[in-house]
C-alpha cells in the first residue's frame, strides 16, 4: 500500500511538471520578480524608494533565525483558527435555520442585516472595551470577519435549493428531519464551501488589521513595528509572510472542501 501511494504521488508530481500551466505559472513569477529587480533598479523613478528582490531575500533570510518571527506565525495563525473555526460553528447553523425556518427567519434576519453593514474593524473600539484582554478582542474581530460572510453564502445556497426536490422527498414520505438531512444540508454544502474560502481570506485580512491596531504579536505586528521603523524590507517581508499564510490557510479549507464535496472528484 505505501509502495502504492509513493507510486501515485510520483505520478501527480511528473504530471504537474510535465503540464504546459505550471511552466507558465514559474514563467509568470520569475518575470514579476525580474520586473521588479529592474524596476526597483532605476527602470521606474516612482520605485526607487522600493527594495529590490535581492534585499527583500536577504532581510527574509535573517528573520527566518529569529524566535520573534515564527512567533509571529504561530499567534496569527492560531488567532485566524480560533476565530475562523468558531465563525464556521455559529454561522452555518444560523445561516441553515434562518434560510429553512420562516419563523426562525423573522426572528433573527432584521438584526443580521442590521449588524452585516458594519466593518469588522469598527467593532475594533468594542471590543478592546468589552474583552478582558487584547487577545480575545482580536479573536473576536477575526471571528465577526468570517462570520457574517459564511451566513450570507448558507442563506443563499438555502435559497438557490429546487423546490422540486423538496417536494418529491415529501411525497416519497420524507419527515421534516429527513427533508433537511438529505435534501437541504447537501445540496447547500457548495455554497458553504464558497463561503470558508471567502471567509479565510476575510479571515486573515480582518486579523493582520487588527494585530496593528490591539495587537503586541502576530505578523501584522510584526509589519507595523517594520512601518515604524522606517525599515522597507522588513515591510516587503512581512507582507510576503501574510501572503504565504493565506496561501497555506485557503489550500487547507479547499482540501476540507473536497472531503464534503467527494462527487467532485468523480464528475
Amino acid at each position: 500500500m505505501a509502495v502504492m501511494r509513493k507510486a501515485s504521488l510520483a505520478t501527480r508530481i511528473n504530471q504537474k511538471l510535465a503540464s504546459k500551466s505550471f511552466w507558465r505559472g514559474v514563467t509568470a513569477v520569475i518575470g514579476f520578480f525580474g520586473l521588479w529587480q529592474v524596476s526597483s533598479m532605476g527602470a521606474l523613478p516612482f520605485m526607487s524608494a522600493i527594495p529590490t528582490p535581492v534585499e527583500v531575500a536577504q532581510a527574509f533570510w535573517k528573520l527566518l533565525f529569529e524566535p520573534k518571527y515564527w512567533a509571529g506565525w504561530r499567534d496569527s495563525g492560531q488567532r485566524v483558527f480560533f476565530g475562523f473555526a468558531a465563525a464556521q460553528i455559529l454561522g452555518i447553523p444560523l445561516g441553515l435555520g434562518t434560510g429553512w425556518k420562516r419563523n426562525f427567519n423573522h426572528l433573527t434576519f432584521p438584526v443580521f442585516e442590521l449588524l452585516r453593514p458594519i466593518p469588522p474593524l469598527a467593532w475594533v473600539p468594542v471590543s478592546i472595551l468589552f474583552w478582558p484582554t487584547n487577545e480575545l478582542s482580536i479573536a473576536f474581530i477575526t471571528f465577526i470577519g468570517a462570520f457574517f460572510t459564511i451566513v450570507v453564502n448558507v442563506l443563499g445556497g438555502v435559497g438557490s435549493i429546487k423546490k422540486e426536490l423538496v417536494y418529491s422527498a415529501i411525497s416519497f414520505g420524507a419527515s421534516p428531519s429527513q427533508v433537511f438531512w438529505r435534501v437541504v444540508l447537501p445540496a447547500t454544502i457548495p455554497s458553504i464551501a464558497t463561503g470558508m474560502m471567502v471567509g479565510i481570506g476575510i479571515t486573515w485580512n480582518v486579523v493582520i488589521a487588527a494585530e496593528m491596531i490591539a495587537g503586541n504579536t502576530g505578523l501584522g505586528r510584526l509589519t507595523w513595528e517594520a512601518y515604524l521603523a522606517g525599515y522597507t524590507p522588513g515591510i516587503i517581508v512581512g507582507m510576503i509572510s501574510i501572503g504565504l499564510a493565506g496561501y497555506v490557510s485557503s489550500g487547507l479549507v479547499k482540501w476540507v472542501s473536497e472531503l464534503l464535496m467527494p462527487w467532485k472528484r468523480i464528475f
